[in-house]
């Protein structure tokens, strides 16, 4: 039988079985807030760990930039053939297999450069009884030489190497060739004088030839071809010649043609330079003569850097200086641009990369230093011999060093320099790069020409960054904050609820949209409407005061119809209204004041250039996509504010001005703050906005009519077409490890003024 429950003993059980489930409750309650609170941990934890390991992979990939060069020995032998002749030149082939000595006895020793042990023995096509007097290359990574003969003439010449795939394995072929012919360039018509010292520069379509004769006259040939001349020439050319003789130049070291084949360059013996304009045979000008050495030094090296714009000077106290011609008011002038390091003793050979702006130097005591030259680094000082060096070689990829000491032994050595053109001065310092007038912060990381040097200078992306969130800040500051005061303050509640999340969804727009209408639409009608873009900044105020007086000179009975807090809604279509007469008047407005294009007469009386996608354009569009963010923050840091200390401040007699100005804002500044912070942050690290409406100029010009190149827009514009573990991709890594740290910090110290407005307005 079952037991059956009177009413009294549920009534009576009721309490038992309410503690029960409230028990049960607090148990599953309980429960999620463990759950709960560990899912927060561990996200906030991996939030954190994420952030960290970002932060160290940026550093990974950037910390190899800033390591010094490595140098090893890996081989020594006697000099190859030493009993052919004195070295007059060493150089090696890309794949360093093989190198080569050119001797004073007219021979081309090509041995293999890991054990000395003579591949080919070549020798120079000389005319007749001949023989070389003086020496000098064109063009290292070509392997261009010219060789001055005692009969007042000089072959040209360049070393080549064929790779060939044989059954037996890959085999390099070395060979001589004479790019203008066997036949000799003649300089001195008498046959008489042998030429001291030599230099040549060519392209295809004509080729200068300098010489100083040991009866002390200096002789200039330019060839100029009747058909292109390419690098495979071999057979005999035409040309037409011109041979001049360039007076009054004496004491003569060495001589150097610059690229352009435009200016001469004689080095003299007490140490002078002269530059010498070539450009117009018929009227050749020696433009200046300075000396470039201390009063106790004398001259001891004397070559181009890599692009034959720059002189590399060494002289015998060990000291290398850089040189290059600067156009100034007077005209052009050789200007002193830096000094490297000394090595303390004379240099004895300056032999630069042929694919960088580095070089490399050895000097009489056996030390080694390798430079370079923007970066204004020195990478590697050492002391390799202990007796003096006379020759330097270095490979075309800067891997491989060859060195030739008076004792006729020769080294081989292996280097480790990836990134020479690295250096904090570089980044962040003015740098005077070649053919520029002066210093300056430069970004141009790619070019069309071969000649080119890249310019990594941090500065003008930095600057555009800050140019870029100052403009899109001064747009969306006022609007937000004040819009957000006026939405949590005065706002109807009921137009709060339309407003507010209208806004809000804003934020959800894509800003590659943003950017998109930034550049093709907003920028156009920007420009055609300059004046009554900035009109708009007296004639909306203006509008909006009049609609406000009007307004209130309305009867009661009037205004009373709009209930509180709807008002703000019938600005609409003033501010509309008043927009369209301010573009309106942008055309009469710009005839009148402005002579009928306001760009021209910012140019002609300002100067201030206008360029089509500028800041204006981005700091409106910025500002669209940052004010959602600011608004929403803001609205609700005031909304928050308790209601007592309100309603307590209007009791005490304040007007709602005064509680707005000395209650709610206090006590919601550190949300207002938070509101601008991250706001800031947003346009800080902002992307495709800036990529498609500034115009990507890296100049660093405060101008609201000029563009910008920021870090982020930076590294998307040219991350990919960076090679993988170059300069350009880790400075671009860089780049984002800079924006990282910068936002990192400025985030930082926002969040210690926050606390510290929260801690002193908390007891309002």
């Amino acid at each position: 039988m079952s037991e059956s429950i009177t009413p009294n003993q549920t009534n009576a059980d009721a309490p038992a079985i309410a503690r029960a489930l409230t028990s049960k409750l607090d148990r599953s309650r309980a429960i999620k807030n463990k759950i709960t609170s560990f899912s927060m941990a561990v996200g906030g934890i991996s939030v954190i760990l994420a952030i960290v390991l970002i932060f160290f992979y940026l550093a990974y990939v950037v910390y190899p930039l800033f390591l010094s060069a490595e140098i090893e020995k890996s081989a020594s032998y006697p000099l190859p053939a030493a009993s052919q002749g004195q070295t007059l030149h060493l150089a090696s082939e890309e794949q360093n297999t093989i190198a080569v000595r050119f001797t004073d006895q007219a021979k081309a020793i090509f041995f293999n450069i890991n054990t000395g042990e003579i591949v080919e023995n070549i020798n120079i096509a000389l005319p007749g009884k001949t023989s070389i007097s003086s020496f000098s290359t064109s063009h290292l990574a070509k392997g261009f030489m010219a060789f001055g003969l005692n009969n007042g003439s000089i072959i040209f010449s360049q070393h080549k190497y064929q790779t060939r795939y044989l059954p037996e394995g890959k085999k390099i072929i070395p060979s001589l060739v004479y790019p203008l012919g066997e036949n000799p360039v003649v300089m001195d018509e008498s046959g008489k004088s042998a030429i001291k010292h030599v230099s040549v520069m060519h392209n295809e379509e004509k080729a200068t030839f300098v010489a100083y004769t040991e009866d002390n006259r200096l002789l200039l040939n330019q060839l100029v071809f009747d058909e292109e001349l390419t690098s495979d020439t071999e057979d005999e050319i035409e040309y037409e010649s011109t041979l001049v003789e360039i007076p009054n130049i004496q004491h003569v070291y060495k001589l150097l043609l610059d690229n352009s084949q435009s200016l001469l360059y004689v080095a003299h013996n007490n140490g002078e330079v002269s530059l010498i304009d070539i450009n117009d045979l018929d009227d050749i000008q020696v433009l200046e003569r300075k000396r470039v050495v201390t009063d106790d030094a004398d001259i001891t090296e004397f070559t181009f850097l890599t692009g034959e714009i720059s002189l590399l000077i060494g002289d015998s106290k060990g000291n290398i200086s850089q040189w290059f011609p600067v156009q100034k008011n007077t005209g052009l002038s050789l200007s002193h641009i830096r000094d490297f390091d000394s090595q303390h003793s004379s240099i004895t050979n300056i032999v630069t990369e042929q694919r960088r702006k580095g070089f490399a130097a050895i000097d009489n005591k056996g030390q080694l230093a390798i430079y370079h030259s923007t970066a204004h680094r020195t990478l590697v000082r050492e002391t390799i011999n202990d007796t003096a060096l006379k020759f330097l070689a270095i490979s075309p990829r800067a891997n491989v060093f060859i060195t030739e000491d008076n004792k006729r032994n020769m080294q081989l050595w292996k280097v480790n320099n990836e990134h020479p053109e690295m250096s904090w001065g570089v980044l962040w310092d003015q740098v005077w790069y070649e053919s520029y007038p002066e210093p300056s912060y430069t970004w141009q990381s790619s070019s069309s020409s071969n000649d080119f040097e890249p310019k990594f200078s941090l500065m003008p992306l930095a600057f555009g960054t800050l140019k870029a969130a100052f403009y899109a800040m001064l747009f969306a500051m006022p609007l937000a904050i004040m819009g957000a005061i006026y939405t949590a303050y005065f706002m109807a509640p009921k137009m709060r609820t339309y407003v507010k999340p209208t806004i809000e969804i804003m934020e959800a727009l894509p800003t590659v949209i943003l950017g998109f209408l930034a550049g093709l639409w907003l920028a156009p009608i920007i420009e055609s409407h300059l004046p009554g873009v900035f009109s708009m900044l007296i004639i909306l105020p203006a509008g909006v005061l009049l609609f406000a007086f009007g307004w209130k000179s309305l009867p009661k009975n009037i205004r009373r119809k709009v209930p509180d807090g709807w008002q703000a809604a019938l600005l609409i279509p003033v501010l509309i209204v008043t927009g369209w007469v301010a573009l309106s008047l942008s055309l009469p407005m710009e005839n009148l004041f402005f002579n009928g294009d306001m760009k021209i007469w910012l140019s002609e009386n300002l100067g201030m250039d206008y360029d089509q996608r500028n800041s204006l354009v981005v700091g409106i569009a910025m500002g669209v996509a940052v004010i959602p963010t600011i608004f929403s923050i803001t609205e609700d840091a005031i909304f928050s504010v308790p209601k007592n200390l309100t309603f307590g401040s209007l009791a005490l007699g304040a007007t709602p001005w005064q509680t707005l100005i000395y209650v709610v804002i206090l006590t919601a500044s550190p949300g207002i703050f938070s509101a601008v912070m991250i706001g800031m942050g947003r346009a800080v690290g902002e992307t495709m906005i800036v990529l498609m409406a500034t115009g990507n100029t890296p100049v660093m010009d405060f101008s609201i009519f000029q563009g910008m190149r920021t870090l982020a827009a930076n590294v998307a514009v040219e991350m990919p077409e960076s090679e993988v573990d170059s300069t350009h991709y880790r400075i671009l890594f860089l780049a984002a490890l800079v924006l990282f740290i910068f936002t990192f910090a400025f985030n930082t110290l926002a969040e210690i003024v926050r606390q510290r407005l929260r801690k002193k307005y908390s007891s309002l």
